[in-house]
């Protein structure tokens, strides 16, 4: 049987969906999710494999116009998957109006050299006369190869979208061996999913200004659980005790929550000390970006 294989890279502005449908796609959380504009700040792959073909999407940053040097490493990194993949999935809210941002997106598509397929999300949202409009107002800006209208939350269309990606696809290598599914370290996904809990939790600046560092992961014989050593970075200290909230509420919260999702992925007992720090700035300094996983040196 001839193996296929292929790059397909996700799109869009922020929050137009596009950590849910590769959830979706994978069967489980690999992408964090919130209400938050840029709750995805670094490229994943979701490595979706069967026994004919290995589809790896990455999922990026929602494209902004960046106000800080980790927005410019945001917006770098959506981008640089252009010259990585197969074909390219433009992902828009059928509940929205075409806008600047999405006319910006377009532009730089007109330049891809590989397919663009355009998903109009969130379909159970809106009147199918209100997504024919919208539809018919984005074949006037850009030749899609394709149209296809899903809500990655309910799984509308989804299986159609893989058939059609599917078929598109080449004769190439098996990547990834079958069982892996995304290309992250253990430890990014945690500091991830403890990121998200904050996102949830907190409110206003916090969530802009907060990264996870994860400065030890390691079992402890004694306990037999994973014992997890995470610090919370923020920029101001009105920020640190927000999240450290009365009598450390917010904090034990943000753990506890974290540390379910977290025994889930790993499949063990999680034993999660958290830590607030405050940094200031940082998200306009190289070396802090660098040194929370932002590094502009991979684009």
């Amino acid at each position: 049987m001839t193996f296929k294989s292929g790059f397909v890279a996700i799109l869009g502005r922020p929050n137009v969906g596009k950590s849910t449908f590769l959830n979706h796609v994978m069967g489980q959380k690999i992408a964090i999710m919130s209400d938050k504009a840029q709750t995805t700040r670094n490229k994943i792959m979701g490595i979706y494999t069967t026994q004919s073909e290995q589809i790896v999407f990455i999922d990026t940053p929602g494209i902004h116009k960046p106000r800080t040097a980790l927005g410019d490493f945001m917006v770098e990194a959506a981008y640089s998957t252009l010259r990585e993949v197969d074909t390219v999935l433009f992902m828009v809210s059928a509940d929205e109006k075409r806008g600047k941002g999405d006319d910006r997106i377009i532009e730089s598509l007109k330049q891809a050299k590989v397919p663009v397929i355009l998903l109009i999300n969130k379909i159970d949202k809106v009147h199918p006369d209100q997504l024919l409009a919208q539809i018919d107002d984005f074949r006037h800006q850009m030749d899609f190869k394709e149209v296809v209208p899903i809500s990655a939350l309910e799984g509308n269309n989804v299986p159609q979208l893989l058939e059609i990606l599917s078929a598109n696809l080449e004769e190439g290598f098996q990547y990834f061996p079958e069982d892996q599914i995304t290309d992250h370290p253990e430890r990014f996904l945690v500091s991830e999913m403890i990121r998200e809990k904050v996102l949830h939790l907190t409110r206003e600046e916090i969530p802009h200004s907060v990264a996870v560092v994860i400065e030890s992961m390691k079992r402890d014989e004694e306990t037999d659980k994973v014992h997890i050593r995470a610090t919370i970075m923020v920029e101001r200290t009105s920020q640190k005790g927000i999240i450290i909230g009365k009598q450390g509420s917010m904090l034990k919260k943000i753990g506890s929550m974290a540390r379910r999702d977290i025994e889930l992925m790993l499949g063990d007992k999680v034993f999660l000390e958290t830590w607030v720090k405050v940094k200031k700035n940082w998200r306009d300094k190289q070396l802090n970006l660098a040194d929370f996983g932002y590094s502009t040196k991979e684009y």
